[in-house]
């Protein structure tokens, strides 16, 4: 693995950072107080989300390298937890390369100690934020190859991004880069499955200075426009399997789909 940061920028301890409090909701130990603070007071449903988004990531990751998908842009990392994305898809495929994104400084640090693989394959990191996608791009491929199918894995990001930040168009312009048989995989928090809930943890990360845009399922839907969605859909986080067995059945306030790129 490489990376292109070659002096670790300094890690914000005063304020939360959604990495890391999602790392806490995990039951992570790679967290600092203020991220204790946020998550702390959110409800136990949070905790949920996170672990069914996890859950999803590995599910929508196996299938898709059992479909012969070998190229990985998974941008909004977070702090290794494992099974990682390329130890999932690696195991199938050990000749995998994926391409990991985030812009907090810790997850650098993990990925330069922890994001490795085997001499087959290539795991790679960039030090970017999401709303930089051309500056993602463009060093992605370095390792990937665009003339071949990517999968473009965005869990639990989108809700980081309002909409004045146009996130939509954001998302849009990635995808347009990604060859046909490539695919969009993606987690989005739901602001209609349960809206009192949406409301208390967007209100309790916003007192962390963390900005939440939740969105309707209309709104999350809008991000597939021009694609095909593989079977079942844009359904919930527990909802969403293509081989047995199937998640066990629970709520969830996390709307998730794979699409396929035409």
């Amino acid at each position: 693995m490489t990376t292109d940061t070659p002096q670790p920028p300094q890690i914000d301890t005063a304020n939360a950072h959604p990495a890391r409090v999602y790392d806490w909701l995990l039951g992570g130990k790679d967290n600092y107080p203020v991220d204790e603070a946020v998550g702390e007071k959110l409800p136990p449903e949070a905790r949920d989300a996170a672990r069914q988004n996890r859950q999803f990531m590995q599910r929508a990751a196996a299938w898709l390298a059992t479909q012969g998908v070998d190229q990985f842009l998974d941008i909004g990392t977070g702090i290794p937890t494992e099974p990682n994305l390329h130890q999932i898809v690696q195991r199938i495929t050990p000749t995998a390369k994926i391409v990991y994104t985030d812009n907090d400084p810790i997850v650098l640090r993990h990925a330069q100690a922890l994001l490795t693989s085997g001499p087959e394959g290539a795991t790679d990191y960039i030090q970017a934020d999401v709303r930089q996608p051309a500056a993602i791009l463009e060093r992605a491929r370095a390792v990937l190859d665009f003339e071949r199918p990517i999968a473009l894995s965005l869990i639990a990001l989108m809700h980081f991004v309002p909409d004045e930040q146009d996130a939509h168009g954001i998302v849009r312009d990635l995808v347009a880069t990604l060859p046909t048989g490539s695919y969009l995989v993606m987690s989005h928090a739901s602001s209609d499955l349960y809206p009192e809930l949406a409301e208390l943890v967007t209100a309790e990360y916003a007192k962390g200075g963390i900005r939440l845009g939740f969105r309707t399922r209309a709104e999350v839907a809008r991000f597939f426009d021009d694609l095909d969605l593989v079977d079942p859909g844009l359904v919930t986080a527990t909802e969403w399997f293509r081989t047995d067995p199937a998640p066990v059945a629970e709520g969830s306030g996390i709307y998730s789909a794979v699409a396929r790129v035409r």
